[in-house]
């Protein structure tokens, strides 16, 4: 049985999993916008709204649980600058998974993923 086991192991370790799940997050904060597979995407997607929430939060406390996960003192900045505020008056829902089509080498389908 499988109770308990949450979310997708991506056919990765733990160790490896987790630096891509912090790299997604990262980068998307950075660009706005990445293009990866869906299931990726719908890992790192509620990640990154906590992320932005910590944003809107704006305290040390939040700021530091911000840098312990993204890999990027810029990108910690600009959400705490200009993310938290642009999403101030928005209860959550922060970004948006467009489908795109499937990936030629091995038909995986691809989205997009962005913030609103």
């Amino acid at each position: 049985m499988k109770h308990g086991i949450a979310g997708r192991h991506l056919g990765r370790a733990t160790d490896h999993r987790i630096a891509l799940y912090r790299n997604l997050v990262t980068d998307l904060l950075r660009h706005e916008k990445i293009s990866t597979t869906e299931a990726k995407a719908k890992e790192i997607r509620g990640m990154a709204e906590r992320m932005i929430t910590l944003g809107k939060d704006g305290s040390l406390s939040a700021r530091r649980q911000a840098l312990s996960w993204l890999t990027d003192k810029k990108v910690v900045e600009k959400v705490f600058s200009e993310l938290g505020k642009r999403y101030a008056d928005r209860a959550g829902g922060y970004t948006r998974i467009v489908k795109l089509g499937q990936r030629q080498g091995d038909s995986a389908p691809i989205v997009q993923l962005e913030l609103v």
